[in-house]
């Protein structure tokens, strides 16, 4: 709410009413978004007793685009180790950018590579595990940086937000691919909560780890469509050891061939 009343203030009086929503108007914003910034400017009218005749902005629903996870992975590989380990964590357990900033040493337990976020927007607890390799990035981290159980990781959301944007166009520019620069940081949550539908079929499951308190908030993430045209990478295990460690990195089972042979997917 004040990151949008401050982007209001740099360009219109916020205590004219009128000439604010003329800004909001004429802004190439989508609808969506200009009806967040009129529910922060109508808070700021009622804190100062400003009379606001609040226009309506109705939200069309739409999929949002998930990105893969290996154009993901090209962007977080040109960070630099604290960022990287920032997008890592985002990536691997959904988080919102301000839940990365409220997380303590404490809230991690580092031998098993759980997390145990404080949850924003008022939605449910929940229990989050890091991929292994960023779970030695974060160990490394913390060694590094000598963080006592209380002390935060030193993220500010605001500022993880700002250098994914300058980073998502320095890395599409420097691979000639353009459309790394459409994928926003907070894309990092929605393909966590894809995929973790995708690969367990389970709504519920899934609403526990995005922290939603209402199961329609998580039927946004459920984008299937944009997976069911997906080239997938495919392996083989022979035996339960390395089947286990394909479930780990995330891959699908499929069946069993007349070998004995245990085929299993992910998508590209």
């Amino acid at each position: 709410m004040a990151k949008r009343l401050q982007r209001l203030a740099k360009h219109v009086n916020l205590r004219n009413p009128e000439a604010v929503k003329e800004f909001i108007a004429k802004q190439n914003w989508s609808c969506g978004y200009k009806g967040n910034v009129v529910n922060a400017y109508e808070h700021f009218c009622k804190f100062y007793n400003i009379p606001f005749d609040k226009p309506k902005y109705e939200r069309v629903d739409k999929i949002q685009k998930i990105p893969r996870e290996e154009d993901i992975n090209k962007i977080i590989s040109h960070a630099t180790p604290k960022y990287a380990l920032a997008y890592s964590i985002i990536r691997d357990c959904g988080l919102r950018p301000i839940e990365l900033e409220w997380l303590r040493v404490k809230d991690i337990d580092l031998d098993n590579g759980l997390l145990y976020p404080r949850t924003a927007k008022h939605g449910e607890g929940r229990v989050l595990r890091l991929k292994p390799s960023t779970l030695a990035m974060l160990k490394k981290y913390i060694q590094e940086n000598n963080l006592n159980p209380n002390d935060s990781l030193g993220f500010k959301a605001e500022r993880v937000e700002e250098n994914w944007i300058r980073l998502k166009k320095s890395v599409a520019k420097k691979l000639q691919q353009p459309s790394l620069k459409t994928i926003r940081l907070y894309d990092l949550r929605h393909f966590f909560g894809s995929m973790t539908y995708l690969k367990t079929k389970d709504i519920v499951y899934t609403q526990r780890l995005m922290g939603h308190r209402n199961i329609k908030n998580t039927l946004r993430y459920v984008h299937l469509v944009g997976f069911q045209n997906s080239e997938w990478i495919c392996k083989v295990a022979r035996n339960s050891e390395e089947a286990s460690k394909l479930i780990e990195a995330g891959f699908e089972y499929v069946c069993t061939t007349p070998e004995g042979l245990m085929l299993f997917r992910k998508p590209k």
